[in-house]
């Protein structure tokens, strides 16, 4: 079993407009809901991919509920949300299916109390008993601690199950301290950290903040991996136009599968690559169009940077 955590779940709601023009009223052509936060995302693309998964984090509110709800209709990914006391986020994007260009508006998050947060520390520990890899992702709601994922990470280790580390800010800073298997920051998030817009050399430094290997995320150029074994890039043949929601949560389920899986750095990163532009292509965050992604993964090209690592 592979486990996702996702603290600030959120029903993500998708509109399709013909064209976006500010200070206008608009027409929605299309409409579409899918829970989501960035656990959830990579849970149902790894469902998705064969692997059972678990998904956990917090859900509360009638938010909440129609969040599960929709969960429980897909059937592929087990719900082990905690509730809490406030409501679930809500993610509106806005795409325009004139130029591909998607606004994504983002609710914040229930504050949690204290007791909320320790009977989501008891499911947690319950469910890395069975755990294969587990994925810590995204932000964090008002009222848990700002090393939360530093903490998770730690009682993932004590118990054996490595750890893929995808967040940002001081979360992301105070997580690497505590060593996981995998950090999966974007360019900018590793920009933020690091103070470089270098991504070779930002990923060297994360790594030496405490991360065993450091897959950055840069967009439509691909990937770029930098572990104690070597450093990769990966490239798609040509470049996606659509929605970009979700892709960076797919490359984070291609990575996890591929560690599961034991595949070769160059092959998680293939996988992963292909993964992302596939969910650039699909009508809904949290989706990948699989005949794209067939056609890519033969396709993505890695270059191997052997001194980097």
């Amino acid at each position: 079993m592979i486990l996702t955590v996702t603290l600030n779940a959120a029903l993500d709601i998708t509109y399709r407009v013909p064209r976006l023009h500010p200070h206008t009223t608009h027409r929605v052509t299309e409409v579409a809901e899918r829970p989501g936060g960035k656990g959830l995302n990579v849970a149902r693309v790894l469902a998705a991919l064969g692997h059972r998964t678990v998904a956990t984090g917090f859900a509360g509110g009638g938010t909440g509920e129609a969040l599960r709800a929709l969960l429980a209709q897909e059937s592929a990914v087990t719900d082990a949300l905690v509730p809490v006391g406030g409501a679930t986020r809500r993610t509106v994007a806005v795409v325009d299916a004139g130029t591909g260009d998607t606004t994504q508006l983002n609710e914040p998050g229930p504050t949690v109390s204290p007791t909320e947060w320790a009977a989501f520390l008891g499911t947690y520990r319950e469910l890395l008993g069975e755990a294969r890899a587990v994925a810590l992702c995204g932000s964090l709601p008002p009222g848990v601690p700002v090393d939360v994922y530093a903490r998770l990470t730690r009682a993932a280790h004590a118990a054996g199950v490595p750890v893929l580390l995808d967040t940002s800010g001081e979360p992301l800073r105070r997580g690497l301290a505590a060593r996981p298997d995998l950090a999966k920051p974007n360019a900018d998030e590793l920009a933020a950290l690091t103070g470089s817009t270098e991504p070779l050399r930002a990923a060297r430094d994360a790594r030496r903040r405490g991360a065993h290997a450091v897959a950055a995320s840069l967009g439509p150029d691909g990937m770029l991996a930098v572990t104690a074994d070597g450093a990769w890039q990966a490239t798609p043949p040509r470049r996606f136009a659509g929605n970009p929601t979700g892709a960076g949560d797919s490359a984070v389920a291609g990575l996890l599968s591929g560690l599961v899986e034991e595949l070769p750095w160059p092959d998680r990163l293939c996988r992963a690559v292909a993964l992302s532009a596939a969910t650039v292509r699909a009508p809904a965050a949290g989706e990948f169009d699989a005949t794209t992604y067939q056609e890519l993964l033969p396709h993505v090209v890695v270059t191997d940077h052997p001194a980097a690592a």
